[in-house]
């Protein structure tokens, strides 16, 4: 059963939301699990954890408040290439941490492109202005040399020709075109690993620990893989930047920062295409403030239910809430506040008629006190990834059936053999397995076929299961080599700015820099944080009953 899935997957020959369906079917007629038990992994504790973050971030989008704290940190960075690039991937990183990769991508790309459209105007306006002043001076100077000596007039034109002077300028906005466009769906696929939430393998991981091994003490919360991924995503970020902007704009720091030297037509062009832009906007509206006041209050309550060097929340405040309350507590709790807060003032309308117009006041007792809320019902319908959902169950319930069948504990006696090599080094080949695996294949559904191979093989070699499934974790997010490798590198490709050869250049170094980092993360910070360098307590018993 779980090889037809994976060839399913892997193919597409049906959706992937249909594949992950088949386990309600055919594991209670094989007999591995009842329809109950099935079903059940649909919708469970990280199921809804999953869908109350994706409420949260649809709220943002709905809002246009992503927009408003992107346009904000650009204005702030400046619009020197190497900075503006810096200022796209950062911003973009910082969205994909809270709302989808796709739906960042697709509002930070319209944005590149307004700002390289009015560059290149720019650019094309001081050409024009370049040739005109560079005819006259010919003419005038052709003039001086014919009255003084006729023979030398063939000799102006036999210097070097403008137009390859042109002919580079072209090429080089051309290749800061391409390094714009690619910043944006890689900064996007790296931001979405530095929060739980963030990206559907991380929410995979999180499903399958807690299945797989059901007393792991929670170890894998919000607060803990934030603590152990914001610092990966931010190497990865940085070494991405100096990568793209050594191969697209050119490493030459003075140039780059620049810090007093006055802007350039170009720079200003795109600053003011960026103000512009936030113009648009207007102030802050009461629906936004809002929207933002419980973006906030929702990260840090999850931070704060239960770091772990101090009592959190949860314990504090409810008996035995460490117990029962988990992340996904708080996150239906805004959800919920995100259908009930209004998206307007209320109206506290005047009672004294006497002092009023009659009609007015009429009119105003007519008007309901509250507006409608900051998020409806058929808004979420519409953009919530209902597909996602599915195939994040189907991946429970495939590891809840290996479990509980014994095929977990036959793969991991077949790996015994794997004791025999380092740690690090089966860490590193598994990571680089997965990323190449990754780049035709659905990040969750390579999540889901190989965490539960990587918790076997981590039993049979007594090693921490985390030791492989977070490197596996993090392997599926860095597809940056193909444009249908994720949505957000198909989004960058059809603005026709880049070629797939280009994506593939890119996207190799890419994948050596983000398993570098991942390789970094587990065997520095990561130790400490989880254990990794001991076989865990939890980790002796699984799901098996």
């Amino acid at each position: 059963m779980i090889i037809i899935m994976a060839v399913y997957w892997c193919t597409e020959v049906i959706p992937l939301a249909v594949t992950s369906l088949m386990p309600v079917v055919f594991f209670p007629l094989l007999g591995v699990l009842s329809s109950k038990s099935v079903c059940f992994q649909y919708l469970n504790d990280t199921s809804m954890l999953f869908v109350g973050g994706l409420i949260v971030a649809i709220s943002v989008e709905h809002w246009n408040l992503h927009k408003r704290i992107a346009l904000r940190v650009l204005l702030c960075l400046g619009a020197k290439p190497a900075l503006l690039m810096l200022g796209f991937m950062v911003v973009t990183a910082f969205l994909s941490m809270w709302i989808s990769n796709t739906a960042t991508t697709a509002m930070m790309v319209p944005i590149v492109q307004a700002v390289l459209d009015q560059m290149d105007n720019t650019e094309y306006d001081m050409t024009m202005m370049e040739q005109a002043t560079g005819q006259t001076n010919k003419v005038i100077e052709l003039e001086e040399k014919n009255a003084s000596d006729p023979t030398s007039a063939h000799a102006i034109g036999s210097g070097q020709d403008p137009d390859d002077a042109r002919s580079e300028e072209k090429k080089k906005r051309k290749r800061i075109c391409k390094g714009m466009t690619l910043c944006i769906c890689y900064a996007a696929s790296i931001g979405g690993t530095a929060t739980l939430t963030g990206t559907a393998p991380n929410m995979v991981l999180k499903g399958q620990m807690n299945q797989l091994y059901p007393n792991n003490n929670d170890i894998v919360n919000f607060a803990s893989w934030f603590g152990f991924s914001f610092p990966n995503m931010i190497l990865m970020l940085v070494l991405a930047w100096l990568w793209l902007q050594c191969s697209f704009i050119g490493l030459n720091f003075k140039e780059s920062w620049g810090c007093g030297a006055e802007k350039s037509d170009k720079e200003k062009a795109a600053y003011n295409v960026l103000k512009t832009e936030m113009k648009k906007l207007g102030p802050i509206s009461y629906a936004e403030f809002n929207v933002l006041l419980m973006f906030i209050s929702l990260v840090l309550l999850w931070f704060s239910r239960h770091p772990g060097f101090i009592k959190g929340w949860a314990a504090g405040l409810f008996p035995g809430g460490e117990k029962y309350i988990t992340d996904s507590a708080p996150a239906m709790f805004i959800a919920l506040l995100l259908f009930i807060l209004p998206a307007n003032k209320p109206k506290f309308t005047s009672w004294n008629a006497s002092t009023s117009d009659p009609e007015q006041t009429k009119e105003d007792t007519k008007k309901p006190f509250l507006t409608a809320p900051l998020l409806e019902w058929n808004v979420v319908q519409r953009k919530m990834p209902w597909s996602v959902v599915l195939l994040l169950g189907g991946g429970f319930a495939l590891a809840d059936a290996s479990a509980k069948s014994g095929l977990s504990v036959w793969l991991g006696r077949q790996m015994t053999p794997l004791g025999y090599i380092p740690p690090w080094a089966t860490a590193t080949v598994l990571s680089l397995t997965v990323a190449v695996f990754t780049e035709c294949t659905s990040n969750v559904a390579t999540a889901t076929l190989f965490l539960p191979v990587f918790a076997s093989m981590a039993a049979s070699v007594k090693i921490n299961p985390l030791y492989l499934m977070l490197p596996g974790t993090l392997s599926t997010s860095l597809a940056f080599m193909l444009p249908v490798a994720t949505p957000p590198n198909a989004i960058a490709f059809s603005y026709g700015h880049i070629h797939v050869l280009d994506m593939v250049k890119a996207g190799i170094v890419m994948n050596i820099i983000g398993v570098f980092c991942v390789s970094v993360a587990i065997n520095t910070w990561g130790r400490p944080m989880f254990g990794l360098d001991t076989f865990p307590a939890w980790a002796n018993t699984t799901a098996i009953p």
